[in-house]
């Protein structure tokens, strides 16, 4: 169950970073979605390895941190410092998302699930650190 809804989740943070990195032109964003693209691709794959997702991509907006279609619209439209401000907002927010549900595996009797739950928890949290530090600049 865990796999089958972070995988959407993982899928629209990377969905995020490709807008990123196709509309920012600040150096600190880019690095900063190339690093979000770089460690969450390789764990949806991990994930589906696992076995098949039930869920479309769809369902996942019913998740904490999850970005409403009219979000991810008003991101895609966005540009220069508001696109970086809607950006590390939105992302903050799904990082968060994704951080309660990770929490809710570590325990997990599957080591594969809650080893990648400790690196969600680790990466994460460091990654809002980040954001928010570039959102205070």
């Amino acid at each position: 169950m865990f796999a089958e809804m972070m995988i959407p989740h993982h899928e629209q943070a990377v969905e995020m970073a490709d807008l990123a990195l196709a509309i920012s032109q600040d150096s600190e964003v880019l690095s900063l979605a190339t690093q979000i693209k770089s460690a969450q691709a390789p764990e949806i794959e991990e994930m589906k390895s696992w076995g098949s997702s039930h869920m479309g991509s769809h369902a996942g907006h019913m998740m904490d941190g999850m970005l409403s279609d009219e979000e991810l619209e008003e991101l895609s439209r966005a540009s220069g410092p508001d696109f970086d401000r809607l950006f590390l907002e939105g992302m903050i927010k799904h990082h968060e998302g994704a951080i309660e549900m990770a929490e809710m595996i570590l325990e997990s009797n599957n080591a594969e699930a809650a080893s990648l739950a400790r690196n969600i928890l680790e990466t994460q949290k460091a990654e809002i650190e980040t954001m928010k530090k570039l959102l205070a600049r």
